[in-house]
């Protein structure tokens, strides 16, 4: 099943299920590209753990040596966008990139989860597109400004149970209908039960959190008016707009 946040055209918040016939809620079907349907992130998370550089290749094209363990960094709710959203790049910064990533979704409040039983409390699987402000991240150690300013997380466009997401799931990134990034979730360097491990061993994770497990190679930077799909097999195509103010 994929599930869905949505605001119906009365304008009330839905939890509903994203169908190949619309987007299904109390007995009715609504179409999601309507206007007058608003889909939303699929989670309102505390924050968002982000990973670096997991996979080989990626790593590569940065000129990085691998880590020995997970790199990890932070994205708060502002950070959060959704389907059909379009993202503000901040303002006078020379490279904006893309990063299109298997965003886990946690389904309970967890700490100190061993890999063996990480997906018993993973609530499913979304896309994720880590926008990443190159300028920034390069002369900073914290990646604040690089990795978390508002909108650089656009999310969706659902949450996907885990069992329909294949372990060698394929995982794509368009811009403008053109292929950036291909690649799939077996070529991670630590998977999903490692990094749940990892994350929990220092943090608390919350219902809704997002583990946003790395990019493979491909990534490039971002225009005013381009417009991205993030397609993660099993999930769904997450597409978003961006912009940069004038």
């Amino acid at each position: 099943m994929r599930h869905v946040r949505f605001r119906d055209p009365a304008g009330a918040v839905r939890h509903g299920e994203w169908t190949d016939d619309g987007v299904r809620f109390g007995g009715e079907t609504y179409d999601p590209d309507d206007e007058a349907v608003d889909v939303l992130a699929p989670t309102e998370p505390t924050k968002v753990v982000c990973v670096g550089l997991n996979y080989h290749d990626h790593a590569e094209e940065q000129d990085s040596e691998l880590p020995d363990r997970p790199l990890l960094f932070l994205k708060g709710p502002n950070a959060v966008a959704g389907h059909g959203d379009t993202v503000t790049l901040p303002a006078g910064k020379e490279r904006v990139e893309w990063e299109a990533e298997l965003g886990v979704v946690i389904g309970e409040q967890c700490r100190h989860v061993d890999a063996a039983d990480a997906m018993d409390v993973v609530a499913g699987f979304t896309c994720v597109n880590d926008v990443s402000n190159r300028d920034d991240q390069r002369v900073e150690t914290n990646w604040v400004r690089g990795k978390a300013f508002d909108g650089a997380a656009p999310m969706g466009p659902v949450v996907a149970d885990a069992g329909d997401v294949p372990e060698d799931a394929r995982i794509r990134l368009r811009v403008n209908g053109e292929t950036r990034q291909d690649s799939s979730r077996a070529k991670l360097i630590f998977d999903v039960p490692t990094l749940v491990e990892e994350v929990t061993r220092y943090l608390t994770l919350e219902p809704g959190d997002v583990i946003s497990t790395g990019t493979p190679a491909g990534v490039g930077p971002l225009s005013d008016g381009d417009r991205v799909e993030v397609e993660v097999e099993g999930v769904g195509t997450l597409e978003h707009a961006v912009r940069t103010p004038e």
